[in-house]
């Protein structure tokens, strides 16, 4: 390719990505939107989230995590229950972590 080609690719993909990206910060109005379409939106990257971070829990080379003997499992349960009982980000990825750290490079998991 050309410079000009990958120019020209560059500058349409941005413009591709600002038009889906800002579709609902484009018009001068608010959008009309049936209210359960309104409600399932609120819930959207909450479900993006999850479909991202589950499997990578879960899973190791893309089948199901067969054993106890997996830090990320522990690092999780610690992370959640902080969350749950304190309701902060940091400590959540901090203590999280720590547990993570110590289960790897303490016990080798």
């Amino acid at each position: 390719m050309s410079l000009w080609e990958t120019l020209l690719g560059i500058a349409g993909m941005a413009l591709i990505t600002v038009l889906t990206r800002g579709f609902f910060l484009i018009p001068e109005r608010e959008v009309p939107m049936p209210d359960w379409l309104r409600d399932g939106l609120r819930y959207a990257p909450l479900a993006a989230l999850a479909a991202v971070i589950v499997p990578e829990i879960v899973m190791t080379q893309g089948e199901l995590v067969s054993t106890w003997k997996d830090a990320r499992l522990y690092a999780t349960a610690v992370a959640t229950a902080y969350f749950f009982w304190k309701r902060g980000i940091l400590g959540t990825i901090v203590s999280g972590t720590v547990v993570m750290l110590a289960l790897r490079i303490g016990l080798g998991w």
